[in-house]
């Protein structure tokens, strides 16, 4: 018999409810970015842990897996959490049970782990069934009253069991362990911190609440403290900054020495890398800079760590400077790396928010205090119901006789004792429920003994619960045993990460150091092509150029070298001769790798000599010197160097060398004058040079007057005027000169 394919009664849309899509998106993901929020990425402020970190902790505890209990199969734990407490992926707590256990992980370890919990150079954990582990005496802190109402409990998942909401968290353990997640919206990024230094800041803020970040910074907390150790080399005012807003970070350096071989020979190992660097990766990164040849200075690495990390570098030779091999490391490898901070927690367990580091502090004392509270009146409730048991023993005691006779003649004894001797219904209950061989233990002494030192203890937690200063006091001395516990002066307590400036290197050699230095020969063609052939080419007649084009200039410099590019719109451009485009072809347009006007050409090109200084001038006859070190630019845009407007352009750029300056015009008449008389400026139109009617100016040469004035002809013949023959031409400034001496070139210019 086939289904049954007839339609519902009715109209067949009975059940269908027309739903705004836009509404139910708003309210599902809103949903679901505070479950996110809250229930996964981020840590609450009071006892620092994420709620898959916390069931972890609580389930090894109600397992009885405490620091001196043996250990436990680690999938028997994950179980537990997954069946009664966090009912998501086995990989995923097992993930996170893993990560409290690595000490290059967590400062404070919150799990002792026995077996492959993974290692510094990325290595997975071995599979749950072959680990085992317990809790440390962190956790065992940050446990510590829970069986005595410190804090609320909430029904688990499937309403079977309970769990905390929040631990009690005797430990400072937000601050020392760090943490770090990504919720929906908002991330936060905390690192650890030294227990001991945290300890010293609480104490300090219990006395004085309003002590400023400044000076938190200032006396006991400098910075973070990495499980890897590490150097810290930001300034003390910039991590006060992180620390007051909540937001920042820390910039961290591996830890170097140099080892010497003797015979000026020397080699770096490294013992302490950043936070969070996987070992392996960085090594295999630093290995990949080698071959491609970026790491000039370096001639190998190895590895040679065991327990402790040790990594080798190998100079390229003992002429090296080290300071600045590392310098370049560190700009171009994770040997330096930057961890953020993004003080963003979950206040109060509920709202999240970015804090600063006291107000951090401050919640968790506030925290510490309501669990103090919420555990004398456990402990005071405790108290009274066994001094009401006592005071009936007591009267027991002193009746015995009579008590043993109503219990052996009365069939309801209880109300008859009650209205006999005054007593509660708990007290009868405790008399009748007495075994008869305590009778003989049942003497007045110990009762009134017992009886006594408990009235004593209510006293004293009774005054504790009416004085605020007492509380306080109490938390001090709670905050003082943890720091005893993890005093600087213990192995686990010690400072690992340092502090300190980086050196002072030149950006300049630590720049050179990261280029591979080779010949090169730098060709640029009339119309702005430019290419860099290996080796120093002297013969260029070979090079070939596209239709149309043709040699502008070829010279021979270093792939270490800088090379400026000047315009005939007075703008100058730097590129460094590593990144110029390979011989093979006709190059790449000069338009495309700086921002060179579309109606500029190449005035010129050459090697940056940062000593030296260039006179130049324009088509007009306007000039000036320029240092060259004026003319770098570090951006794409370049430099406006000379200001010329059109028809004017930028024509002629000639080293200053010498005393006197001979510029010729194109109208063949010539001046010879002193430079002294030409200003040094870094930018301008400058001053004129030589005065026309029509025309331009054709060349300039800067020489010593005593040696003379030397020009070429066509023919490569050299001519020489000495300082008398030149009496005629010499002048100031802006004079219109005189005709060109006799054999001048024709070109008008002083090379043929």
């Amino acid at each position: 018999m086939g289904k049954n394919l007839t339609p519902p009664p009715g109209d067949g849309d009975d059940n269908i409810l027309p739903v705004d899509l836009k509404a139910a998106l708003e309210e599902r993901y809103l949903a679901y970015a505070l479950s996110t929020i809250t229930q996964r990425a981020l840590p609450d402020v009071r006892d620092g842990l994420k709620p898959v970190h916390r069931r972890i902790v609580y389930a090894m505890s109600e397992m009885g897996l405490r620091p001196n209990s043996a250990f436990r199969k680690c999938a028997k734990i994950v179980g537990e959490v997954m069946g009664n407490y966090h009912p998501h992926g086995d990989q995923s707590i097992y993930d996170a049970l893993a990560r409290l256990a690595q000490d290059f992980s967590q400062r404070y370890t919150l799990v002792n782990g026995q077996g492959n919990f993974g290692n510094i150079d990325g290595d997975s954990p071995a599979a749950m069934r072959y680990t085992e582990s317990k809790m440390t005496a962190v956790s065992e802190l940050l446990l510590e009253g829970i069986d005595q109402d410190a804090v609320d409990f909430r029904d688990t998942y499937d309403e079977s069991n309970s769990e905390p909401i929040v631990l009690p968290g005797a430990f400072p353990n937000l601050l020392a362990n760090g943490s770090s997640g990504i919720a929906v919206g908002m991330a936060t990024s905390i690192p650890s911190h030294n227990a001991h230094e945290l300890c010293d800041a609480a104490l300090h803020l219990i006395k004085d609440r309003d002590a400023t970040v400044e000076k938190l910074v200032e006396l006991y907390i400098p910075g973070p403290d990495f499980p890897t150790g590490g150097i810290i080399i930001d300034d003390r005012q910039s991590i006060i900054d992180s620390y007051k807003t909540g937001r920042g970070g820390f910039r961290v350096r591996s830890k170097w020495e140099i080892e010497d071989l003797g015979r000026g020979g020397y080699q770096i190992v490294i013992t302490e890398i950043p936070f969070q660097v996987q070992k392996s990766r960085l090594i295999e990164k630093i290995a990949e800079l080698l071959i491609a040849r970026k790491l000039p200075l370096l001639e190998d690495i190895r590895d040679e760590s065991a327990e402790d990390i040790r990594v080798v570098l190998i100079p390229k030779s003992r002429t090296v400077d080290a300071t600045i091999l590392m310098e370049s490391m560190f700009k171009l490898t994770e040997l330096e790396s930057r961890f953020p901070l993004n003080m963003n927690v979950l206040s109060m367990g509920r709202i999240p928010k970015v804090m600063a580091l006291n107000e951090v502090l401050k919640e968790w004392l506030d925290h510490r205090r309501e669990v103090l509270l919420r555990r004398s009146r456990f402990r005071l409730a405790a108290i009274e119901k066994r001094l009401e048991i006592l005071g009936g023993f007591l009267t027991a005691y002193l009746n015995i006789d009579e008590v043993i006779a109503i219990i052996r003649e009365e069939d309801e004894p209880k109300p008859v004792m009650m209205e006999r001797f005054g007593l509660t219904d708990i007290q009868v209950e405790a008399i009748l429920n007495m075994r008869l061989r305590s009778l003989r233990k049942l003497e007045e002494f110990e009762i009134r003994k017992e009886f006594d030192s408990l009235t004593k203890e209510k006293a004293e937690i009774e005054s504790l619960l009416a004085s605020e200063d007492k509380q306080w006091q109490t938390v001090a001395w709670e905050i003082g045993e943890v720091k005893k516990k993890f005093a600087k002066a213990t192995e686990i307590g010690r400072r690992r990460t340092q502090f300190a400036e980086a050196p002072e290197a030149d950006d300049a050699a630590i720049l050179q150091a990261m280029i591979e230095k080779e010949p090169i020969t730098v060709v640029v063609s009339e119309k702005g092509w430019i290419r860099a052939l290996k080796g120093h080419i002297s013969d260029t007649a070979s090079l070939t150029f596209k239709e149309g084009d043709g040699l502008k200039v070829a010279f021979p410099a270093q792939t270490t070298d800088k090379i400026l590019i000047i315009t005939t719109g007075g703008k100058a451009y730097t590129l460094g001769g590593d990144k110029l485009p390979g011989g093979r072809g006709h190059g790449e347009p000069l338009r495309i790798m700086v921002d060179m006007e579309n109606d500029q050409d190449v005035l010129t090109a050459f090697v940056h000599d940062p000593q030296r200084k260039q006179l130049i001038a324009s088509t007009a006859g306007n000039g000036f010197i320029v240092a060259e070190a004026e003319l770098v630019a570090n951006t794409r845009k370049g430099k406006q160097i000379m200001n010329v407007s059109y028809p004017d352009e930028t024509k002629l750029l000639v080293p200053v060398s010498g005393d006197h300056a001979a510029v010729v015009g194109e109208n063949r008449k010539l001046v010879i004058f002193p430079l002294s008389q030409v200003p040094e400026m870094s930018r301008g139109k400058g001053v004129r040079l030589q005065k026309y009617k029509d025309g331009g100016i054709s060349d300039i040469r800067c020489f010593v007057i005593a040696d003379g004035l030397t020009w070429e002809d066509s023919a490569g013949r050299t001519f020489t005027k000495t300082k008398d023959e030149l009496t005629e031409w010499l002048g100031d400034r802006a004079g219109a000169g005189r005709g060109v001496p006799k054999g001048f070139p024709r070109s008008g210019r002083f090379s043929g």
